[in-house]
């Protein structure tokens, strides 16, 4: 049996970069479920969809032309054969797929597209339901947090970084706490921790201090760096 290792947080955790680290260390294919929703999200608005139809936007779910290529430290995601690595993660496309997530029809059309990323040996899954949802037997899950105001200092920093100057912290942290609640209180698939998750809030936790702690756990189910 292929071993999965799901890793579900709020966005701007640090649970990317860390599923990454995991997946290179193990071997593991790495699913960023996160990114389905975004690029439903994008296509829906690329095709001016009507996002208030949840039939709309669940039937194009099912034909999303998509791809994933592993880079040397990121992963290039394809929509319709267009690099959409950085539109993906604008604030827009963020909110919209916080919206389009909250539909069961949505989610249902997704849910198989996730599970057929499990190939051997393993599989590190990033997301918000992994390990209460997609992959509810997963041997490891690692539910990952920092509070708001840390994830949205990381956001200003990631934009920064970007070489954008136009920022607005109070907005990005607003967005940040608004797209928490759609996602907590939501009514299909909240984003909540699994019960038999391990949850570690990364707020002044270095990425190898959470790293070293997840690769301990897989240490003590037997699964060693590959």
């Amino acid at each position: 049996m292929y071993s999965v290792v799901t890793i579900d947080g709020p966005s701007g955790s640090g649970k990317g970069t860390i599923c990454r680290l995991v997946a290179e260390a193990t071997g593991f294919a790495l699913l960023d479920s996160g990114a389905l929703y975004r690029l439903t999200a994008l296509a829906s608005l690329n095709a001016n969809i009507d996002l208030d139809s949840e039939a709309a936007v669940a039937a194009l779910a099912e034909q999303l032309d998509i791809g994933f290529v592993a880079q040397d430290n990121y992963t290039q995601v394809i929509l319709a054969g267009d690099d959409v690595t950085k539109t993906i993660r604008e604030e827009r496309v963020g909110m919209t797929a916080s919206k389009v997530a909250a539909y069961p029809d949505v989610r249902a059309a997704l849910l198989n597209r996730q599970r057929a990323f499990l190939t051997a040996p393993g599989l590190v899954a990033d997301g918000r339901d992994m390990g209460t949802v997609v992959f509810p037997d997963a041997p490891l899950k690692v539910f990952l947090t920092a509070s708001a105001e840390e994830r949205a200092r990381r956001r200003v920093q990631q934009l920064k970084d970007a070489g954008e100057t136009d920022i607005d912290y109070a907005k990005i942290l607003a967005d940040i706490e608004q797209r928490d609640y759609q996602d907590r209180n939501r009514a299909v698939a909240p984003l909540v921790p699994a019960a038999d998750a391990i949850e570690l809030d990364s707020t002044s936790l270095s990425i190898d201090a959470v790293f070293q702690i997840i690769m301990r756990n897989l240490s003590e189910l037997g699964i060693k760096p590959s």
